[in-house]
């Protein structure tokens, strides 16, 4: 009898433990005071702690990390000034009303029920009565794995899990293909016209820079990589801008600026622009570094690279 007791015990403390984790990763609900039923929520672990978020966000207001939103197919109602100028992403935030941290009467407006900025975003605590506010310190995990805390948050893990493994082995590939066509050896700067002032950058500051450095492994130019790879990026002037320009140059610029630089004889004679190794690109579709932008600057590097003589 004891010997056919073991196996029911067993058992019965098999079907107890898969009764307590199915109860750890059920979605918590609420109730309005009228007795309906409102939308369930998850708890995502923020910088700043446990909290309670929508499990599937219908209203998300995103003053910071819009593209990361977009990517996974979340309605965005508000959106930051800096996305929102961004052609690239014209089919997502068109009809988009336009928002800031300084605006929280706008904010209201849109009673948005999720609300994603940067660590460093004003008023806050404001921002924290209105809806579930989340907000992430810039590049305290890597690119890529930012894409993921936000699928976490926006209960899309596995979605942004995805698209992290298929970008990798796309960008991988295609620096092999890079590596073949200009050499092993051959050095890659991105430089940017901003504001009137000249700058290069490091490996993690958008522009690209995660591509060609971190995932293709390309090589920066040594006076890149003492100066701007640990701040992330160098304001320089353009007499000392030949010391920083690569075998090929990608150059972020916009075509409203002022870009008078190019007609000087320092930047003619620099060995990329007379070996027709200076590939512009648009800045403002250029600056980020979520999936929407990563997907098209992939694509840009493969055409300019693999097509260039």
């Amino acid at each position: 009898m004891k010997k056919f007791l073991l196996p029911l015990l067993f058992l019965f403390v098999l079907a107890l433990t898969a009764c307590n984790n199915e109860t750890t990763e059920t979605k918590t609900s609420t109730s309005s005071d009228d007795g309906k039923e409102e939308s369930s929520t998850i708890t995502y672990q923020s910088e700043e702690g446990p909290i309670e978020v929508p499990a599937d966000p219908k209203r998300v207001v995103v003053l910071a990390y819009a593209g990361h939103v977009a990517a996974l197919d979340v309605n965005v109602v508000g959106v930051d000034p800096w996305s929102k100028q961004n052609p690239r992403y014209d089919k997502y935030f068109k009809d988009v009303e336009e928002v800031s941290e300084e605006n929280l009467e706008k904010i209201i407006e849109l009673d948005p029920d999720l609300i994603i900025g940067y660590s460093t975003v004003q008023n806050l605590d404001k921002l924290k009565e209105i809806a579930p506010t989340v907000t992430f310190t810039y590049g305290k995990v890597d690119y890529l794995t930012q894409e993921v805390e936000i699928g976490k948050l926006l209960n899309k893990e596995k979605e942004a899990q995805d698209w992290v493994d298929d970008f990798k082995k796309r960008a991988k590939s295609t620096g092999e293909e890079i590596k073949a066509a200009i050499g092993e050896d051959a050095t890659v700067s991105v430089i940017e016209n901003f504001d009137k002032q000249l700058y290069v950058y490091g490996n993690n500051w958008g522009r690209g820079t995660e591509i060609l450095y971190q995932e293709m492994g390309l090589k920066m130019p040594k006076k890149v990589e003492e100066s701007a790879l640990e701040p992330g990026y160098y304001a320089l002037s353009l007499e000392v801008l030949p010391e920083f320009a690569g075998d090929y140059v990608i150059l972020s610029k916009s075509t409203t600026a002022d870009n008078s630089f190019q007609n000087t004889d320092t930047y003619k004679n620099i060995p990329a622009v007379k070996n027709n190794r200076v590939f512009e690109a648009p800045m403002e579709e250029f600056y980020f570094n979520d999936p929407i932008t990563l997907d098209y600057q992939l694509e840009f590097f493969q055409e300019h690279f693999l097509n260039s003589k």
